[in-house]
């Protein structure tokens, strides 16, 4: 049973196991390991952050150049979670980590709150 107002909504998953001899396109090369930051915990905290502001419209879609679609619910959970590691981690990071953590969900909740204006 399908419903017409949802129709053409969701995604099509195509197999191209065994099709390579079909591809007109060349791979990508790798990515130089090089050429990424450090994996940190630092990164990580900045990277959530960076997801959240996209989601709040804040960061620039990479593919358009133009401000992502705000998205406050998906935004939300990623403050959410970043504020999950705030909790687990008391007492087991350093004052660097502890204080970017603070930093940023303190920027992230005023951004939030600015999004929902």
């Amino acid at each position: 049973m399908t419903d017409e107002k949802n129709e053409g909504k969701g995604f099509t998953i195509v197999d191209k196991r065994g099709r390579a001899e079909e591809e007109s396109e060349e791979p990508s090369p790798p990515i130089d390991s090089q050429e990424l930051p450090k994996a940190d915990f630092n990164t990580f905290l900045l990277s959530l952050g960076t997801s959240a502001l996209y989601h709040l419209g804040f960061v620039k879609d990479p593919e358009t150049g133009e401000a992502a679609e705000v998205n406050r619910p998906i935004a939300k959970q990623t403050i959410d979670t970043l504020e999950l590691l705030q909790e687990k981690t008391k007492g087991n990071l350093d004052e660097q980590e502890t204080q970017l953590l603070q930093n940023l969900l303190t920027e992230l909740r005023m951004r939030f709150i600015d999004a929902g204006k």
